[in-house]
């Protein structure tokens, strides 16, 4: 045996003694050893690192760290020296270079589950959930038993969501009550929209684990998107019972207060947790959503303008600014956008955001071929995400005139649940909707809510589609529905937004879309009024296709998409009044606008509700309004705003084609 073979076997041997000390917390001996072997061979790494673990195991804590520098200073890939490093800077509360620590011990070795269930844990601690959750996967997928498991995990989180979602379902066929595939399946559901899915995976998850604390913040976060806000804030009132009021648990609280209106107690939240964690630029927007949604202005600016400064390329905060729809970008904003989009590295949701910010821009600053640019790309990128079929809503619209004959609603007045209690406002978003709400909701008489999800929620369910795929079952179920079904489902309705509600005998629901069920609000709630809130087909169009949607509207990105599905509106509009002729009050954005005092007293008429000086006086209205037009809403009516699209006309030829039918040949 050579001398270095020799010297090599020594140190193994020595080093697999002082390591089986460690494992039997034999720290003092283990660390004698270490110093041993040093005096032998002075540069041995794994001495340094037996000694680091010891020092770390005796609660000498500035030696471990001390030892354990030199160590990744000397040999800069030990990955597991890193860790141990991590724990010991962890153990002294320093969690910024702790975090730092275990990210180079995963870069150097991937599989280490100690470290990314601390990163993870660390990430939280600093605010940064998204992160947080990523290492929370890795720590799942190294640490499971079931490699199936680990190879979704993987596909989560490369995005790989329908590959994650096969291989989910296959385990669970052989692991039925794997609550971290239940938790991961649940997820997927939370990523595509299927809320009603992932509650209930989640259900079957806390009732199989009820101490895992991750999978009921993910439920109290699902529960709150299906407007259950009682019941998440009940979820997270039990989780900080169980555990300290960790960041993502205050952050989903804040959230659920909004949804709750309790918007004075959600911005003293963000407040607390801005204090903390003075860089999330994503708790300054979501404080500035809430500041705007109860009218202050100033506030929402300002919180905006903080989210950009803690980060650069906010896309979020820009479009946010812009979507105040009073707000005139500074010079330095602007060019500031422009910078940022020229970063290849900036995240597509932010490039989208931007786009639409800088096409609001440029259109206050009167440069309209440089505005519709911009307006186009950020649509031009939307649309690519969302996938939407004209010829789907047109098939739609198909079916439910051929279901809904004027001989299903001849018994609508001794059918279904016979209470006046609602007044819908529908339409198109764009089209004047909330401006009709804030006018009916300055009645004494009347509660304004928002735009409530209850009437999709029930068309979701009646249509018992779990597939996209699949073909719904609704419109034609309605046909079916016995008086008995239709009574309790107006019950159901009434019940469910019962929580939105004040102490007015009547209140409003303004979601746009229900003008696709009149026909099945009607048979439910024979009784409601409805409002139609329409304005002119260009400036409709235009106003969509320069809204960035939070959520939904699918069909508003594209000019061509727009025009055909504001064709299938009026198609179905039309077909309501000629099989329902009075039930449905149309109302001219252009005519309130130019005759607001007339408009309005027809309003009320048509409500049944006495005139009130205050419906003319909407803008002193202090209630909370959630959508893009809260600041129009708080003031007076003007009509600047009319024919805006007219300064676009050139860059509008596909739109006049598509609505030509509808224009008279207007146009050409």
């Amino acid at each position: 045996m050579s001398q270095h073979e020799k010297r090599t076997k020594e140190i193994l041997i020595a080093v697999q003694h002082a390591h089986e000390m460690l494992m039997h917390n034999a720290f003092e001996p283990a660390l004698q050893q270490g110093q041993e072997i040093l005096k032998v061979f002075p540069a041995e790494p794994n001495a340094l690192f037996i000694m680091g673990c010891a020092l770390r195991g005796l609660g000498r804590l500035d030696e471990a760290k001390t030892t354990l520098q030199t160590l990744v200073r000397q040999t800069q890939k030990f990955s597991l020296a890193y860790q141990e490093l991590a724990f010991t800077l962890h153990e002294l509360k320093q969690t910024k270079p702790a975090i730092a620590a275990l990210q180079k011990a995963v870069a150097f070795n991937e599989k280490l589950p100690q470290s990314w269930q601390l990163l993870s844990k660390l990430l939280l601690l600093a605010g940064d959930s998204h992160s947080a959750a990523q290492a929370h996967h890795k720590y799942l997928r190294f640490s499971t038993k079931y490699p199936q498991l680990g190879l979704a995990l993987q596909a989560f989180i490369e995005g790989k969501l329908p590959l994650c979602e096969r291989i989910c379902r296959a385990h669970l066929k052989t692991q039925p009550t794997d609550v971290n595939a239940m938790r991961l399946l649940a997820e997927v559901a939370i990523k595509l929209g299927i809320f009603a899915d992932a509650e209930h995976l989640l259900e079957r998850c806390l009732a199989l684990a009820p101490d895992y604390h991750l999978a009921r913040l993910n439920y109290a976060h699902v529960l709150n998107k299906r407007e259950k806000s009682q019941q998440a804030l009940e979820q997270i009132n039990l989780l900080e019972q169980a555990q300290s009021g960790t960041a993502p648990q205050r952050i989903e609280k804040a959230a659920i207060l909004v949804r709750l209106g309790q918007f004075s107690a959600a911005i003293d939240l963000y407040d607390e947790l801005i204090v903390q964690f003075p860089e999330q630029a994503g708790l300054y927007t979501s404080r500035g959503h809430a500041l705007k949604t109860i009218g202050k202005y100033d506030a929402a600016v300002a919180s905006y303008r903080q989210a950009i400064a803690s980060l650069p390329d906010c896309g979020e905060a820009y479009w946010s600014l812009a979507n105040l729809k009073t707000y005139t970008f500074e010079q330095a904003e602007i060019q500031a956008m422009q910078h940022e989009l020229s970063n290849t590295a900036l995240a597509s949701a932010d490039l989208i955001n931007m786009c639409f910010a800088l096409g609001k821009a440029f259109e206050d600053r009167e440069e309209f071929a440089q505005s519709f640019n911009f307006y186009k790309q950020g649509n031009d990128l939307k649309q690519k995400s969302e996938h939407y079929d004209a010829c789907e809503t047109s098939a739609l619209v198909d079916r439910t005139i051929g279901v809904c004959d004027q001989a299903l609603f001849e018994q609508k007045n001794s059918q279904g649940c016979n209470k006046s209690d609602v007044i819908f406002i529908v339409g198109l978003p764009r089209s004047g909707s909330t401006l009709l709400e804030q006018i009916l909701a300055s009645h004494s008489m009347v509660d304004g809510t928002k735009e409530l999800p209850d009437i999709i929620a029930m068309v979701r369910k009646l249509g018992g589609r779990s597939k996209r795929e699949q073909r719904s079952k609704y419109p034609e179920i309605i046909a079916d529905l016995s008086g008995q079904q239709r009574k309790a489902l107006g019950e159901e309705y009434l019940s469910k937004t019962q929580v939105h509600r004040g102490s007015a005998s009547f209140f409003i629901d303004k979601m746009p879309n229900n003008f696709a069920h009149i026909g099945l609000i009607k048979l439910i709630l024979p009784q409601a009024k409805i409002i139609d809130a329409r304005r002119d087909p260009m400036s409709t169009c235009f106003s969509c296709f320069k809204q960035l949607f939070s959520s939904g509207q699918a069909f508003s990105y594209g000019l061509e998409n727009i025009g055909r599905y504001y064709l299938d509106y009026i198609r179905l509009m039309e077909y309501w009044h000629k099989v329902m002729p009075g039930e449905v009050l149309t109302v001219n954005y252009e005519d309130v606008v130019n005759d607001f005092e007339r408009q309005v007293r027809q309003i009320l008429a048509y409500c049944d509700l006495p005139f009130e000086q205050s419906c003319l006086e909407f803008y002193n209205n202090k209630r909370a309004v959630n959508t893009a037009s809260s600041e129009q809403v708080r003031q007076p009516i003007y009509q600047t705003s009319l024919n805006a699209w007219a300064n676009f006309d050139d860059e509008l030829t596909t739109l006049k084609k598509v609505l030509n039918p509808l224009l008279n040949n207007k146009f050409n």
